[in-house]
């Protein structure tokens, strides 16, 4: 092993021995507003709320959840998923679907970052981690982010390291997962792509309502 790599290994080392005894002490932080409550009807999307299997809450370990499919005036179709967790203790952290979907079948092909733009002010973006999925001749986008404490994470490593200073600095381990899904249709992934986009657009002045800052 690396020198490196040496240090890497050792900082996340110790920055978890050091999470896992704050988060003892952490407080559990509630949602703004229940999920029942989140709105069918998001700009030009309507949305069924589906459920998963029992055993995949439990695999989770979410706090609370919201799942939803959602369809505009062509057809389109973008899955909703949210995973609010009011306290990361052990067994009751984030996944990331880098490790999720490769075990229901789907393989990654590609990961990158894109830029939303925040409804109302162009000059405002954040980051979002977009995944390109095949699974026999099917293909899927994603597009997921971290959301705590008011920011927008893009990143698995950044999000735990802001779990373990909000640990410390505030006794606060909450965080959320925002997922989203579009099926490729006719090997046209722009059109999925611009579809996520515009949907997350929409969505993120409404998550605020929902999710503690």
């Amino acid at each position: 092993m690396s020198f490196k790599r040496t240090i890497i290994a050792s900082i996340i080392m110790i920055s978890t021995m050091i999470c896992v005894h704050y988060m003892s002490y952490s407080e559990d932080v509630k949602l703004n507003k229940p999920f029942p409550t989140f709105p069918k009807k998001i700009g030009e999307w309507t949305g069924k709320e589906e459920h998963f299997d029992q055993a995949v809450y439990d695999v989770l370990g979410v706090s609370d959840s919201y799942l939803a499919d959602y369809f505009n005036h062509e057809g389109s179709n973008v899955q909703l998923y949210i995973g609010y967790y009011k306290s990361q203790k052990e067994g009751q952290q984030i996944h990331s679907p880098k490790n999720c979907m490769p075990g229901s079948g789907w393989n990654i092909t590609e990961t990158s970052l894109e830029d939303i733009t925040l409804k109302g002010d162009v000059s405002k973006k954040i980051k979002v981690i977009k995944l390109l999925l095949e699974k026999d001749r099917q293909k899927q986008v994603v597009l997921y982010w971290y959301q705590s404490n008011g920011r927008f994470i893009s990143s698995e490593y950044a999000q735990r390291i802001y779990m373990v200073v909000d640990s410390v600095t505030k006794h606060r381990s909450d965080g959320s997962f925002i997922r989203l899904i579009s099926p490729v249709i006719n090997n046209d992934e722009e059109m999925a792509v611009k579809h996520l986009k515009d949907f997350t657009s929409e969505l993120i002045p409404i998550l605020k309502e929902y999710i503690p800052s």
